[in-house]
């Protein structure tokens, strides 16, 4: 089968794939994964996500270090090629998506049925590949964690990108007044049609004084909830606009600097500060990632939210899909799609 390797750590962005100095390469011979226990399904992968983490941790700057080589790769989308004989919940040529610690960026791969969830009809198959670890973050983030509620006012950086726009808009499905910030008029004009209540540019905006604006308009006190994958000085000006009781959710730093939360403010406001790492949930509490995103996948079918493919690539061009994340490019989600894939480069 076809698969990407990481033989070596570096960044997949300066080479082209499977060139010397490249840290990926596309293997054509690697073996197809065989199914290992009486309750194992294997997939053939029709989509598979980009994100953020899958760059850092090629770089090496992961918080998990896997062993070289490796094939990376978390969230996916496909169809069921072959059952153990124990599997009762699916059958060959079921539509499916879920998330691996590992090993997506492949044609092939295989995971325990318990692990699986069934696509609704109706569903595109490739969005599905894209919702596990973008919408589950966030979705466990305001859902589970802040408890997000109707009424509230959630603040989300980084709004355009992946996390940023699932989150905008499981904000909207909970009731909250939402407001986005984002840099770029692209981005700007594409979250302003999704018809949130403010979006600042921070190209030519200052966060902290459009927000302001807005609130007083409003006749709102603050911000009831930031949510952060951003970090850096964006964050310690933004703390500025926090309420009382005000809920903080950490999900990155996309910005290359981790931010310093004061704790003697964090006292006095008594805000709640959440550090959320989607992944770990895997481990400590798997039946909050399940619910989560079964009931993901049912908003999706009704329409409640919807997933922006920003680009899709074959897995020769995975330099390129880097790229895309690495240059903030990217309004959405980049994927790396199999079988009957047209590369989409436009903008890049």
């Amino acid at each position: 089968m076809e698969a990407l390797a990481c033989r070596k750590l570096g960044d997949p962005t300066l080479t082209a794939v499977s060139e010397e100095n490249s840290p990926i390469e596309v293997s054509t011979n690697h073996p197809i994964p065989e199914l290992n226990s009486p309750t194992a399904v294997r997939i053939r992968v029709k989509a598979t996500s980009l994100n953020y983490a899958n760059y850092l941790q090629i770089l090496g700057k992961y918080q998990e270090k896997p062993p070289l080589p490796f094939i990376p790769g978390s969230d996916y989308s496909g169809v069921v090629d072959s059952v153990g004989p124990n599997v009762s919940n699916f059958k060959i040529g079921d539509p499916v998506c879920s998330f691996a610690a590992l090993g997506s960026f492949a044609q092939f791969i295989v995971a325990d049925e318990s692990q699986l969830l069934g696509v609704p009809e109706g569903c595109d198959l490739i969005a599905a590949g894209a919702l596990p670890v973008a919408f589950g973050t966030s979705h466990v983030a305001l859902v589970h964690r802040a408890r997000l509620s109707s009424g509230q006012v959630l603040l989300v950086l980084g709004a355009a990108g992946g996390v940023g726009l699932a989150a905008v808009q499981i904000g909207k499905v909970c009731g909250a007044i939402v407001i986005a910030v984002a840099r770029g008029d692209e981005k700007v004009q594409f979250l302003k049609s999704l018809g949130l209540d403010h979006v600042v540019n921070l190209s030519n905006e200052n966060a902290t004084e459009s927000v302001k604006e807005f609130l007083k308009a409003r006749k709102l006190k603050g911000v009831d909830v930031l949510y952060d994958p951003v970090g850096g000085k964006l964050t310690k000006e933004t703390m500025k606009l926090l309420n009382w009781g005000a809920n903080i959710l950490v999900i990155g730093f996309a910005s290359g600097e981790v931010p310093v939360i004061p704790a003697n403010i964090a006292l006095v406001k008594n805000w709640t500060v959440h550090g959320l790492y989607w992944g770990s949930y895997k481990i400590h509490q798997p039946g909050v990632l399940e619910d989560s995103l079964r009931e993901l996948l049912s908003w999706l079918a009704r329409g409640l939210i919807t997933i922006h493919i920003s680009h899709t690539f074959s897995l020769s061009e995975a330099d390129l899909a880097f790229s895309a994340i690495k240059d903030r490019k990217v309004i959405g989600k980049v994927m790396i799609t199999f079988d009957d894939h047209r590369s989409v480069r436009s903008k890049l």
